[in-house]
């Protein structure tokens, strides 16, 4: 997935994080409360843009959530959790596409700063902490995706995501196909185990070359460099024919990478960290020609003045400069938080402002049906690609920003990733423009408009059963990688099921009849492509709207075993004619390969399925809770609205949504439907909610922690097992663990094991445990006496 996607589902949580009271006049009431919609939003943001590669909030939205969240904690320490984001690093290792890698060295972030003050105020700091003089190294901040390359004996044998900063994603195979990355380093000095940090981009010129191809194809273009980085190498190849296997290996030789550090290694024969970058380079590995050692903080305000003025000279997008302490010893000396190492911060520039038309403002319908006026602009290019709608987010704020429809306004790419209209130049105005008036019925299906509560400022289309944008946003959340992660149900395949141009009645009218889709139903189709956010079409060069058909009858064939025959021509071909029996059609693998993938979808885990189902404030932490404590569809919707909130995790917000979802008839449809079509409601083997869960299999009352690559199981399908036989799947480790089962990649959780004197088995042995029971184990060394 790639692109910014529209998602407005936690529009009162995004709300309750921009409280302007002072924290210290907070109650401790009023600052929990602030501390769970803060962490929900944050942790929501942080999927999104790890996990999906989807941007839903700009950085300065994002920084202002979390310097809040650190103020409240602050203020409030007994409010902050070992897991508040504050605390930990990046997005959740979660993914299903790759395998989990522990880093050998946890890989962490850095804290920001926004200002020549805020800077200078730091490194004051850190000489006073140093008590010594201080050389800085200068780097610029790449905006791409941070990678661990782990090498041992010089060949390399990982390449991983950040992920949480302990545990990231195994794409080492795409890795290999990145131009300038070595899979062997040859130099006397290289240790037996090394870990090299670094990043990966695509160029600018890469970047617009890429997007050609995409706009050619008439698939969806990538909304910047860094989802163009990351959407590339996230790839699997598996499943893939050759054609597309020929795209994706385009797609990867267009990236590159620079290494800015070291994680884990052994014997390093260096005093500072420029001294680290001429060792990376005598290795064969790829630096920047723009680092530079200064021997003051003011001549490093210097080096970010001068890119801050000339980012457009660097080959690849830029968000700011990395300012380190180049002396490894003041390294350790300064330390590090849980987050980020006290000698090193990011300098984020703001991002770049332009001017151009305002040519109309439309209103588009989400997933949850917030009716957003959307500007549409004049293309222009700013910060690096070319920009023609912008948000506008309520009537409320068009007001504010005092802009008028015609006028000429000043546009910025808000954390450089997301458009804002900041506001009109009044000095051109000329009497022709004209004031924005927000529709009083959807302009999707024609339900008239209201909030969704009293004093809601956001309009809302209350038809949620069947207006098509929002079928068509459920159904594309349906496919998302955080629920059932469905292949080819995504932006276009989402919009072909519920709005296509052909057929006149679309194949989907609710998300009911998902899973029952019949290749007759998706044969033809044609959709006019339009943008995610703002449901305007997409244009060709010439102004015509973009055209799709990803579903389609190709050609007539031969039947197998007949031979084709030159004397008696083919008749004509209908491509939407009926299917009669007597002829084959060649079609696309789009439409054989959604059926495919939503065939196995239907097994997928019960977590999974729950947040398919689009329930307000059932995001896959939940979700997870409430497959885990229930087991089976059917036990969540005979709990009590009491019981549901004592699962923890859940909670008496997320029960009253449960409640009032199996309260509606149209949304208790989806899942009998669903059920009839094969869908698993249930975790095999699972013996029931609450106490029922401790009271049978062979693993009643005992907890296991499972770390690393287990063979034979996912990182999911293992704690499924351990759940099947009764036991608890525990994510840490702690004295009351029983069992800690440890493959390839186990780092922390192993190493707190192995302090505690817990028990620890292999896969093999984790294949028995769960099986038969932790009896069986000993059976061997019984037998051996």
């Amino acid at each position: 997935m790639s692109g910014a996607a529209r998602d407005d589902r936690t529009d009162t949580a995004a709300e309750s994080t921009s409280s302007s009271t002072p924290v210290a006049q907070l109650s401790r009431d009023a600052a929990r409360a602030q501390v769970e919609a803060l962490t929900s939003r944050i942790l929501e943001l942080r999927d999104a843009y790890y996990g999906r590669d989807t941007v839903l909030e700009d950085d300065a939205s994002y920084d202002e959530k979390l310097q809040r969240l650190a103020e409240i904690e602050r203020e409030f320490p007994e409010l902050q959790s070992q897991d508040s984001p504050t605390q930990t690093v990046g997005g959740r290792a979660e993914s299903t596409l790759f395998d989990p890698v522990t880093h050998a060295e946890r890989m962490l972030s850095l804290d920001n700063v926004f200002t020549p003050e805020e800077f200078a105020a730091w490194a004051a700091k850190v000489e006073r902490d140093a008590n010594r003089a201080i050389h800085w190294l200068c780097e610029l901040k790449i905006d791409g995706l941070a990678l661990n390359l782990r090498y041992e004996r010089g060949v390399l044998v990982s390449a991983a995501t950040r992920g949480d900063g302990v545990v990231g994603e195994d794409v080492t195979e795409n890795v290999r196909l990145v131009p300038g990355i070595p899979n062997r380093l040859d130099d006397d000095s290289v240790p037996d185990l090394v870990e090299v940090r670094g990043e990966v981009f695509i160029p600018k010129a890469a970047f617009d070359a890429l997007n050609g191809l995409q706009r050619e194809a008439g698939e969806r273009e990538f909304a910047n460099p860094r989802n163009a980085a990351s959407g590339s190498l996230r790839q699997k190849a598996e499943g893939k024919n050759a054609a597309q296997l020929a795209r994706m290996h385009d797609r990867l030789s267009r990236l590159r990478m620079l290494v800015h550090g070291i994680g884990a290694w052994q014997n390093p024969p260096v005093a500072s960290q420029s001294q680290i970058y001429e060792l990376l380079s005598r290795w064969g590995l790829p630096t920047s020609d723009h680092a530079s050692v200064r021997d003051s903080a003011e001549s490093a305000a210097e080096f970010i003045r001068y890119f801050g003025e000339h980012r457009d000279s660097v080959e690849h997008e830029i968000d700011g400069v990395v300012v380190k302490v180049d002396e490894l010893a003041l390294h350790d000396e300064l330390g590090a938080t849980s987050r980020a190492p006290r000698w090193a911060i990011a300098y984020k520039y703001p991002p770049e402002q332009v001017n151009t038309k305002l040519l109309d403002i439309v209103v588009s319908v989400g997933r949850t049906g917030r009716a957003t006026p959307f500007a549409v602009m004049q293309k222009v290019r700013v910060a690096g690609s070319e920009v023609r709608q912008a948000t506008l987010h309520n009537q409320d704020v068009v007001k504010l920003k005092g802009v008028l429809i015609g006028d000429t306004v000043v546009l910025r790419k808000a954390g450089d990733v997301i458009p804002e209209v900041l506001g009109p130049v009044v000095e051109l105005r000329d009497g022709s423009e004209r004031e924005f008036v927000m529709p009083t019925h959807c302009p999707e299906c024609g339900t008239e408009l209201r909030p969704a509560k009293e004093g809601d400022v956001d309009l809302r289309c209350p038809n949620a059963r069947s207006c098509p944008a929002q079928v068509r946003g459920r159904v594309e959340h349906i496919g998302s990688r955080g629920a059932l992660d469905i292949e080819g149900l995504g932006e276009i395949g989402a919009a072909a099921l519920t709005q296509p141009e052909v057929p006149a009645t679309p194949p989907l009218v609710t998300e009911a009849g998902l899973f029952a889709l019949t290749l007759e139903q998706l044969l033809p189709i044609e959709v006019i492509v339009t943008d995610s956010e703002t449901g305007l079409p997409k244009l060709e060069a010439d102004g015509e709207a973009r055209r799709r058909s990803p579903f389609r009858r190709a050609r007539r064939a031969p039947l197998p075993g007949q031979e084709p025959t030159k004397s008696k021509p083919d008749p004509p071909y209908d491509p939407t004619g009926p299917f009669d029996g007597d002829e084959q059609f060649i079609v696309s693998s789009a439409a054989t390969g959604l059926l495919d993938e939503l065939e196995k979808a239907k097994t997928k885990p019960l977590w999974r399925m729950l947040v398919s189902l689009s329930i307000r404030h059932v995001g896959p932490v939940a979700a997870r809770a409430l497959a885990d404590h229930f087991g089976s569809l059917e036990a969540i919707r005979a709990a009590t609205a009491e019981e549901l909130a004592a699962v923890d995790g859940v909670g008496p917000i997320i029960a009253d949504a449960l409640i009032d979802w199996f309260a509606v008839d149209w949304q208790v449809e989806i899942v009998e439907r669903w059920a009839a079509a094969g869908v698993q409601w249930q975790t095999p083997g699972h013996p029931g909610p609450g106490a029922a869960a401790a009271a049978g299999g062979v693993l009643a009352g005992l907890t296991v922690v499972a770390t690393g690559s287990l063979e034979g199981f996912t990182r999911e399908g293992a704690q499924e097992a351990i759940i099947a036989a009764g036991g608890k799947a525990a994510s840490s480790v702690s004295k009351k663990t029983d069992f800690v089962a440890a493959g390839p990649g186990a780092g922390s959780k192993l190493a707190k094991a192995e302090e505690l004197g817990l028990r620890i088995i292999d896969a093999a042995q984790f294949a028995v445990l769960v099986t038969q029971g932790p009896e069986a184990l000993d059976e061997p060394a019984a037998a051996g006496e």
